[in-house]
């Protein structure tokens, strides 16, 4: 059992937890996640780490209340316990030194930024970040990313903050006017998709995470399976991260079609369940 100390409410739709896990947190490094049971009843989904505090035994994780599992998630508060946690889990970043690095991050994508970005600065490394939502009220930790980097490029696609544009615009003038040794992008498939392009014509080196498209989080599913190279990976056991010119982005957009169909229908299973007082969500 592992006791929620902290859950701040980011947006409507985005939600920050912090447990004590001592053994998870003396041994969580950048890139990784951890797989969540929030019940016995719950089904098991996979989350990064946004942040691994090990002299206090505790790690914090971002989710976003999409699916029934996240949802279920959601009716917990602090003080309460989530019945099982495993990790850390996946490959950690590589993090290389003395490097001018640039995150560019999308929506959610944002929670793996901090853990990340940290560590790269441990490392004498320069990190700018551009993250972009689709409106002011979508916008999530805006003051965790400008202790990276004071001069984070926030862009809404409606332009309610002041900002409007996409990173990818923001990524190319910034890569026209800096020297840049590695992008790094994180966020949903089309956005990833489209740094690659960008990045691929200037030369720079690309790291994409590929969490969004993981499942059952240690490869016995299949559903985060992706061509990388012209291999067959996991994102969850080879990954999350892999080299962005590498991944097959239009093999991954199609078998992403199915999984949101199947998305759909498990919220509506949830919806009913829960207005009979179900709890067992796997039937």
């Amino acid at each position: 059992m592992f006791e929620i100390l902290k859950k701040d409410v980011l947006n409507k739709d985005v939600c920050k937890m912090t447990v004590f896990a001592p053994l998870i947190s003396k041994s969580a490094k950048a890139g990784q996640f951890i797989i969540i049971m929030s019940d016995e009843y719950a089904e098991r989904i996979p989350l990064t780490i946004f942040d691994a505090d090990k002299l206090n035994g505790c790690i914090s994780f971002i989710y976003q209340k999409i699916g029934a599992s996240t949802i279920k998630l959601d009716l917990k508060n602090e003080g309460d316990f989530i019945k099982n946690i495993v990790g850390p889990l996946g490959v950690p970043s590589q993090i290389n030194k003395n490097e001018n690095i640039v995150i560019v991050c999308g929506g959610v994508g944002s929670a793996i930024v901090y853990f990340q970005a940290k560590e790269y600065l441990k490392n004498n490394c320069t990190v700018s970040i551009i993250a972009g939502f689709r409106n002011k009220d979508l916008i999530i930790l805006e003051k965790e990313m400008r202790e990276i980097d004071e001069n984070l490029c926030i862009v809404t696609d409606d332009g309610s903050n002041g900002n409007k544009g996409l990173v990818t615009d923001a990524l190319t003038e910034y890569l026209h006017n800096n020297n840049v040794h590695l992008v790094i992008a994180v966020g949903p498939i089309p956005m990833m998709k489209a740094v690659c392009e960008i990045t691929k014509k200037f030369g720079k080196k690309t790291i994409v995470s590929m969490n969004p498209i993981m499942i059952d989080g240690t490869g016995m599913c299949g559903g985060c399976r992706l061509t990388v190279g012209g291999e067959e990976k996991f994102a969850c056991i080879d990954g999350p991260e892999f080299d962005g010119h590498a991944v097959d982005f239009d093999e991954v957009s199609k078998r992403n079609a199915m999984y949101r169909l199947e998305e759909k229908k498990s919220m509506d299973k949830l919806c009913n369940l829960l207005k009979r007082g179900e709890k067992d969500i796997r039937k």
